[in-house]
């Protein structure tokens, strides 16, 4: 059975390298997402190789074998399921069930989550919009999304997933009137100021395009 930090590895690896489209995560970049330092990353990484879960060479990154993609999908659909499980079941807001997702991905059993699963009724995405895996790895079909932004003025807009996760930021877009499935519109885009205006059902926010470039909308059809 794998244990909790050798979970916790390759779910990060297998972010990191989906979120860059890559197929190997810089050592660096493990470090910084797991906020410990290069040298245990290192260490690490040699006991995953060890255990037939990655591939690492030193300087040149490191990738997950199909055994650790496996399990890196596995961890990450006890998270998603659990998430949703929260806020359906408990009353969570999407703010407070990544943290406790964390914990708990790795005291749960695979059958437990396929119970929630089916006392879901077999859910497509977490509260953040993020697809859940299968039970065979595969995902649910994907819309077509794209950043916010990237949106030019009079798009109008559902919005369908955020890649931040932090309690702070999803409060500032509840705050908006901005959460997942909600409808806005693109009121200005300013490039050079860095900044957009949008209209929801609640008023107006103006964000930053920090903020917007990690929110994925699908364009509201004619």
């Amino acid at each position: 059975m794998a244990t909790l930090t050798v979970e916790t590895y390759v779910k990060a690896i297998y972010q990191i390298c989906t979120e860059a489209h890559s197929r190997s995560a810089a050592t660096g970049s493990v470090a910084k997402r797991l906020g410990v330092s290069p040298g245990t990353v290192t260490s690490m990484l040699r006991t995953l190789a060890e255990s037939g879960l990655a591939n690492y060479q030193a300087y040149e990154g490191v990738q997950l074998t199909e055994a650790g993609r496996r399990l890196a999908l596995r961890v990450l659909r006890r998270h998603r399921l659990i998430e949703l499980f929260l806020v359906q079941t408990l009353g969570l807001t999407w703010d407070e069930v990544h943290e406790e997702a964390e914990h708990l991905e790795h005291a749960v059993s695979d059958r437990l989550i396929d119970r929630i699963d089916s006392f879901l009724e077999y859910p497509n995405r977490d509260p953040h919009g993020d697809p859940i895996p299968r039970p065979d790895g595969s995902f649910p079909d994907d819309e077509t999304t794209e950043p916010l932004v990237r949106c030019e003025a009079a798009t109008e807009f559902v919005l369908d997933r955020v890649i931040e996760q932090s309690p702070e930021f999803l409060r500032y877009l509840s705050d908006a009137g901005l959460s997942i499935g909600s409808s806005g519109t693109v009121v200005e885009n300013h490039p050079s100021a860095r900044a957009l205006v949008v209209k929801t059902s609640d008023g107006q926010v103006t964000l930053g395009h920090d903020l917007a470039e990690k929110i994925l909308i699908r364009r509201s059809r004619d």
